[in-house]
């Protein structure tokens, strides 16, 4: 399947707010851009520099989207970029906020919950379902990845 060219920018902008993650943090990064196609917000993994076990990059841009959409907490059709393949808890965040699309580049088949160890995003009990693009630039985002793992073992 070709690359779509709209999807690799958000994937590049997601890999630039990784960048921006502290040297304890784990580097992924996520943008959320609103229905009109404007971005809305970006953060990097904040968990070790805030000590806050939610600051994951999906969370921080959520919650920083939801402030500047001004439609409360409802992020409807709002695309979510993220480096990473989304835990459990972040895939529940984006059901729950209405965003209408996830990208994402790397598989994380550990804890993976929109597509490789689990599903959330796409199962039939909820009452949100987004649409899901992954692998996208997944070289490209697994490589912050591999090398702030090799630096911390």
């Amino acid at each position: 399947m070709a690359g779509d060219p709209r999807d690799e920018a958000l994937i590049r902008a997601a890999l630039a707010a990784a960048r921006e993650a502290g040297p304890r943090d784990v580097p992924i990064g996520a943008v959320v851009i609103g229905a009109d196609g404007t971005e809305l917000a970006r953060a990097a993994n904040a968990r070790e520099a805030l000590g806050d076990p939610t600051a994951h990059a999906e969370i921080l841009a959520l919650r920083a989207a939801a402030l500047v959409n001004g439609d409360g907490w409802r992020l409807e059709g709002a695309t979510l970029a993220v480096t990473v393949e989304p835990c459990t808890m972040c895939a529940g965040a984006l059901v729950m906020a209405r965003v209408a699309r996830v990208v994402f580049g790397a598989w994380e088949p550990k804890t993976g919950a929109v597509g490789s160890l689990w599903d959330v995003v796409r199962d039939r009990r909820l009452t949100h379902r987004p649409q899901v693009r992954g692998g996208v630039l997944e070289a490209d985002c697994a490589a912050p990845l591999e090398e702030f793992f090799a630096r911390h073992r």
